[in-house]
C-alpha cells in the first residue's frame, strides 16, 4: 500500500486520459480518475498502468475485455460508482496479475461466476444490494475476499425472508445452504406435476369403468328379440 501511495505523488509527463491524472515511480504508473463524473471506463488508459483508480464516478457497467490491454495492472478501484452489470469476460487479460479489486459501494446484485473464475485479486464487495442466493454462495466460496469487508456483504434480497437485511456471513455461519432452496422448489414442482398426472389417469380409468358399466346395463335392460319369437309375433 505504501508503494501505491508513492505513485500518487510523482507526476507522469506522458499521455494521460482526459479528466485523469497520471503519476509514476520506479517505472510503475498510476492512472487516477477519481470523482470525474465518468459514465464508462476510459478506453485510452496507457498499457503499462499498474494502478487504476476509477472510484466515485457514475460508471454503470463493466463490459467484456474492459482491461484486456492492461496486462500490468495490479490494482483497480471501482468503488462508489453505480455499477449494476458485470460481463462474463470483464476482467479477461488482467486476472492473473491483479492483486486488488474494489467493487464496494455499487449497485451490484450478482456477478457471473465466470467473471471471477481466474481472478487472484483480493476482492472488496461490501455495500452492494446483493441477492443472497446459490450463485452468490458459490461465488464467495471460490473468491478471495478482503477480510475487512466480508461482514459488510449484506443480503438485500434472499429466497429465505429471514436472511433479508442480514450479513451473508451470518447466514452461512448458521449452517444455511442457499443452494438447497432452488432444489427443494424443483422437487416440489415435480411432485405436484406427478400428482396431477396420476389424478388425470385415475379420473380416466374411473370414467372408462363407469362407461362400460352403463353399456352393460343397457344391454341387459333391452335384450334383442330372438329370430323365432319375432316370426311367431308376425
Amino acid at each position: 500500500q505504501a508503494f501505491f501511495c508513492l505513485l500518487l505523488c510523482i507526476p507522469w509527463g506522458s499521455s494521460c486520459p482526459p479528466s485523469c491524472r497520471c503519476t509514476e515511480r520506479a517505472g510503475a504508473k498510476a492512472v487516477l480518475c477519481s470523482s470525474q463524473h465518468l459514465q464508462e471506463i476510459p478506453k485510452d488508459i496507457p498499457r503499462d498502468a499498474v494502478l487504476l483508480k476509477l472510484d466515485a464516478n457514475s460508471i454503470t457497467r463493466i463490459p467484456s475485455n474492459a482491461f484486456r490491454r492492461l496486462s500490468r495492472l495490479q490494482e483497480i478501484d471501482l468503488s462508489g460508482n453505480a455499477i449494476e452489470h458485470i460481463d462474463r469476460a470483464a476482467f479477461r487479460g488482467v486476472a492473473a496479475g491483479l492483486r486488488s479489486l474494489d467493487l464496494s459501494g455499487n449497485r451490484i446484485r450478482s456477478i457471473p461466476k465466470e467473471a471471477l473464475l481466474a481472478l487472484r485479486a483480493r476482492l472488496r464487495l461490501a455495500n452492494n444490494p446483493w441477492h443472497c442466493g446459490c450463485a452468490l454462495q458459490e461465488l464467495l466460496g471460490e473468491a478471495r475476499l478482503d477480510p475487512d469487508s466480508v461482514r459488510d456483504i449484506t443480503c438485500h434480497t434472499a429466497p429465505r425472508h429471514e436472511f433479508v437485511g442480514k450479513p451473508l456471513l451470518q447466514a452461512l455461519d448458521s449452517g444455511a445452504n442457499l443452494c438447497s432452496v432452488p432444489q427443494r422448489s424443483t422437487d416440489v414442482a415435480m411432485l405436484l406435476a406427478m400428482s396431477a398426472w396420476f389424478a388425470m389417469l385415475a379420473a380416466y380409468v374411473i370414467c372408462y369403468v363407469r362407461h362400460n358399466r352403463e353399456r352393460s346395463r343397457g344391454h341387459r335392460e333391452h335384450p334383442r328379440a330372438l329370430p323365432g319369437t319375432r316370426g311367431r309375433a308376425e
